[in-house]
């Protein structure tokens, strides 16, 4: 897979709310109703992760789900990440 160029992923990045491009990947901060929530969703990403056998750099303090996609074998982001990014949209409007 071929890493994307700045101007094909600030173009995909207008579909993705709450979603920016810096330090060659893409990134979201999330925050939840308590860290059970936060959690809940973290184990709901890792089985949509593994199924798509793509993982995010990810952080999370109690309430607070950072996440970080990037494809680490093309050095930079690709389609992979976008794919995963909407992904993860889609379990958090669900």
């Amino acid at each position: 897979m071929s890493k994307l160029d700045t101007r094909s992923i600030e173009e995909r990045l207008e579909k993705l709310e709450g979603w920016e491009y810096k330090d060659n990947s893409i990134h979201t901060s999330l925050e939840f109703e308590n860290f059970k929530e936060a959690f809940s969703m973290m184990t709901r990403i890792a089985f949509e992760a593994e199924n798509q056998q793509h993982h995010p750099e990810w952080t999370n303090v109690y309430n607070t789900l950072n996440i970080s996609l990037s494809t680490h074998d093309a050095g930079g982001v690709t389609e992979k990440d976008f794919k995963l990014a909407l992904a993860i949209e889609k379990l958090i409007d669900a």
